[in-house]
């Protein structure tokens, strides 16, 4: 699991710090697996002495589903690999870049200045490809 973790920080930009809304990556080892989960809630459990949380993280995947982990700080921010049923777990933030202006998922500009104000800055809907 360690190693795994390791080629994982070679590959991903990890933020320090975990907040509600982050999107967060999910490492298991058994069952093998990799996943994306968004942070919802993040509530101290009051029943322990010790510093433990409530994460509520949300699983992108087929289907969506929501489960709520107790875990310490370290153990949801990256810095200590954790188990749970006694198998190696791993969660840390990624860090989202953004985008710059005048990517290429900007519409093109209106030459012809025939657009909408609302329209303006708005990335174009799905369209169907054959």
């Amino acid at each position: 699991m360690e190693q795994l973790v390791a080629e994982l920080k070679k590959m991903l930009p990890f933020k320090e710090t975990t907040e509600p809304g982050d999107i967060v990556l999910i490492a298991a080892k058994q069952p093998q697996m990799l996943l994306y989960a968004v942070v919802g809630d993040i509530v101290r459990d009051e029943t322990r002495k010790a510093e433990w949380w409530h994460v509520t993280l949300h699983l992108l995947s087929l289907p969506l589903q929501t489960v709520v982990w107790t875990l310490r700080t370290p153990q949801f921010t990256g810095q200590e690999i954790f188990t749970m049923g006694g198998e190696g777990r791993f969660v840390q933030a990624v860090r989202l870049e953004h985008r710059p202006v005048g990517s290429a998922f900007d519409p093109p500009p209106d030459p012809g200045g025939k657009g909408q104000a609302k329209d303006r800055g708005r990335r174009p809907g799905l369209r169907i490809v054959k």
